[in-house]
């Protein structure tokens, strides 16, 4: 049943990507489906649901053939937090458990790039809520897991989100380094406990 769930929404975003390059419409029709997929009561795999002690984890949980979107399961151990961050792409996400809080920043115009960023508000999302978080025009914000237990996503980014070129703010001078996040696994929980 649990896959039947995950097959069809992938498949419904898979419509979804395919019939409109207007990401404001696709992020629009993905936050519905992602919202129906939480309500439903769908079930991560417990292999997506574990946190390290040392940094955020991003599971993929299905790339287009074609890297036109990507699935992904995020998850946050209590208190751990982003760098301030692009995402260079339109995305979706929705809270599966635990709390996050949000900080969203304007994202800044090439001639104001060594300036603070400005920032644009916060939000703290709960099981069940789904945001678009993030379009080309406006999409940098960091977020921090906050509550007694690790907050997970299921997020839907345009793209292989693994692989795509991204930016990392100073939001004090607005100056930018140049980041891959890649894509995590069950072992590379398994190692960080073997460690810590």
């Amino acid at each position: 049943m649990q896959l039947d769930r995950l097959r069809t929404f992938i498949d419904d975003v898979g419509l979804v990507v395919r019939s409109t390059d207007d990401e404001h419409e696709i992020t629009a029709r993905v936050a519905e489906r992602l919202s129906a997929l939480l309500a439903a009561g769908y079930r991560l795999p417990p292999e997506a649901t574990r946190s390290s002690p040392e940094r955020h984890l991003t599971y993929p949980l299905y790339i287009a053939p074609d890297d036109s979107w990507s699935l992904a399961s995020v998850v946050w151990d209590m208190g751990q937090q982003t760098k301030v961050h692009s995402h260079e792409t339109w995305g979706v996400a929705g809270i599966y458990a635990g709390v996050e809080h949000e900080v969203r920043y304007l994202k800044p115009a090439a001639a104001t790039a060594s300036a603070p960023l400005t920032p644009a508000g916060e939000t703290r999302w709960s099981p069940g809520q789904v945001t678009v978080c993030c379009t080309t025009d406006d999409d940098v914000h960091a977020v921090t897991a906050v509550g007694s237990e690790p907050t997970i996503g299921i997020h839907v980014y345009g793209g292989n989100i693994g692989t795509i070129r991204r930016r990392s703010y100073d939001p004090a001078t607005g100056e930018t380094e140049w980041f891959v996040s890649g894509w995590d696994s069950a072992e590379d929980v398994s190692r960080a406990r073997a460690s810590s």
